[in-house]
This record gives C-alpha cells, sequence and structure tokens, in this order.
C-alpha cells in the first residue's frame, strides 16, 4: 500500500469523525519516526456513547470506501480511548477527559499534519 492509499484512509477517518461531531481531529504523519504505521488519526468526543459512534461511522466509511476492515480494534469496551488498527493508519478516538489527560499530539507536536478538510 502507498502512501497516498494511506493518507487517503486517514482523510476518510477523520471526516467520519467530523461528521459524527468529532472534536480536535488531527492527522499526524508518523511514518519516518515510528515506521510501524504511516498516520495517526486523532479524534475527541464529548461522551462514550459518541465515542462509539464515531468508532461505528469510522470503521463504515473505510470499508465502504477502500474496502478495509480494521486489523484489530481495541478499547472498545471501556468506550474511553479507542484504537482501530488498520496497518498503515491507526486511528485514536478518545473521550474529552482522555484525550486532554494523554494528550498525544504533544507527543508528535514535530511530525506534519495533514489537512484532511480541504480533501
Amino acid at each position: 500500500m502507498n502512501v497516498s492509499d494511506s493518507e487517503a484512509l486517514a482523510c476518510t477517518a477523520a471526516l467520519a469523525a467530523d461528521e459524527r461531531k468529532g472534536e480536535q481531529i488531527s492527522i499526524l504523519t508518523v511514518g519516518d519516526l515510528l515506521q510501524i504505521t504511516e498516520f495517526f488519526v486523532i479524534a475527541s468526543a464529548s461522551n462514550r456513547r459518541l465515542v462509539r459512534s464515531i468508532v461505528e461511522t469510522i470503521e463504515e466509511k473505510v470499508k465502504l470506501h477502500h474496502d478495509r476492515s480494521p486489523l484489530r480494534i481495541e478499547g472498545i469496551a471501556e468506550l474511553q480511548w479507542v484504537l482501530m488498527d488498520y496497518g498503515d493508519v491507526v486511528v485514536h478516538v478518545f473521550t474529552d477527559e482522555t484525550h486532554d489527560y494523554y494528550e498525544i499530539e504533544r507527543l508528535y507536536r514535530d511530525v506534519v499534519r495533514v489537512d484532511w478538510t480541504a480533501d
């Protein structure tokens, strides 16, 4: 899978999160730093019900537009930090409180961010 396909999948996930009223949505280019994935998509939601809705919508839209399902999903029982692993793209959906606590973007503040709203 090439980077353009990976970036397209990441943008689909970000747009799906936005469609479901996700907040603080960003796409980070982490491939050069981590070398196990190309992109992180990060989103948060005000409550656990909304986290579930965002995760379900991302899974649906990625399947529809890219014919791919996550290799694994973690955190779905707790719905505080759900990780969707597509291999080349890892999606993180947090509750607002969990997002504020971990501030994952701070760890990767020097990486390039993708302007997903322009796609």
